[in-house]
């Protein structure tokens, strides 16, 4: 018996939707090809030179970075091509405009992004393992992760943290910023490098603070940069998991852009709740997204799935539990682990484009 097949025709491409999707294809490859250059022209402070304001042509930013001209020449047509450069061809001279210079050039910045790329470069260096862990559905640490992973997350948040912690963000919890005025017990979970704990340790001197992170190395380099930050004596950092915290009636507790990697957040919430003091606070920062998956879809949630793709998703489920909540949970799940941990009080205290900022309460 033969069975006879009909082939299935060929779908046809739209010709205007094609070209349009050629042209966001361009887009992505030209970034993606522009992305290991960024990274050099941070490392080896071409954008640093360039942000002091004078056009300089290719031998001259070569002479003052103490780099070799034709690699220099190469580096910024890339740039100008990429928009992230101009270019006078009449003296050929290139120079940073003020507003691509507060996102590469300035390290003060709110928006400085340089950091975004290195932790992006550790996504393709494990992309490899990665792919293994699609085949096995098993997961994949953060300490297993490539190390410029650690320091490049750090200087990601670190702008952001800078900009708003202090001034927006503890502010906005009831009654928090007096207590640390006044001085104050306060556990930074998932501190990794400590950059938030040293922040806020600088603002608030009559405070105490603890940072902890299961991750040694992490740990190890907040230290070194408390001492030299100046707030070492105030800041004790520790090899801790979140579920590890010790009760020690804490006036406030962090978790910044962290919640969603742990592998049982619902645990962690509830040594949260056994380590705060009866009035204390849980300041829980999340990266910004909303409920439903169509409402990010926009670049910022771009980013953010394919972080919780490489990272985010994988460190959950290397852990036990492995509820793999992802980068993008939204309001809804975030406000139903503090909820089935016994909280209470739950409120959206403040917001960024990049993150939201929840009060959490017994």
């Amino acid at each position: 018996m033969s069975i006879e097949t009909t082939a299935i025709p060929a779908r046809q491409p739209d010709p205007d939707k094609l070209n349009a999707f050629v042209g966001k294809m361009l887009g992505d490859l030209g970034a993606i090809a522009t992305a290991a250059l960024v990274i050099i022209g941070d490392k080896l402070g071409l954008y640093r030179a360039l942000q002091k304001g004078e056009p300089l042509t290719s031998a001259e930013l070569a002479e003052r970075t103490g780099t070799a001209e034709r690699y220099v020449r190469e580096w910024l047509a890339n740039q100008a091509a990429s928009g992230y450069l101009e270019y006078d061809a009449a003296t050929q001279r290139f120079s940073l405009p003020p507003e691509q210079g507060f996102m590469l050039g300035d390290e003060g910045s709110p928006l400085y992004v340089n950091g975004l790329f290195q932790l992006l470069q550790s996504m393709i260096v494990d992309e490899p393992a990665i792919a293994e862990r699609f085949r096995t559905g098993k997961g994949f640490g953060w300490h297993e992760h490539d190390a410029r992973l650690f320091e490049g997350c750090e200087r990601f948040f670190r702008p952001g943290y800078n900009a708003n912690l202090v001034n927006a963000w503890i502010p906005a919890l009831e009654g928090v910023e007096q207590k640390l005025r006044k001085g104050a017990k306060v556990a930074d979970v998932g501190c990794g490098l400590g950059a938030s704990t040293i922040i806020m340790a600088q603002a608030y001197p009559n405070s105490l603070f603890h940072g902890f992170d299961y991750h040694a190395k992490s740990i190890g380099l907040a230290r070194e940069r408390a001492k030299a930050a100046g707030v070492g004596d105030r800041i004790v950092f520790e090899v801790a998991s979140a579920k590890a915290i010790p009760r020690n009636d804490y006036d406030l507790i962090s978790f910044f852009d962290c919640l969603h990697d742990m592998g049982d957040p619902v645990g962690a919430a509830q040594a949260v709740r056994r380590a705060l003091a009866p009035d204390g606070t849980w300041m829980l920062v999340e990266p910004f997204a909303n409920d439903r998956l169509e409402e990010n879809l926009n670049p910022i949630g771009r980013i953010f799935y394919g972080c919780s793709t490489m990272l985010c998703t994988p460190g959950s489920l290397s852990q036990e539990v492995g509820v793999a909540l992802g980068a993008q949970a939204g309001e809804t799940r975030i406000r139903r682990i503090a909820s089935d941990a016994g909280f209470t009080h739950f409120r959206r205290a403040t917001e960024t484009p990049f993150n939201i900022v929840y009060e959490v309460k017994l």
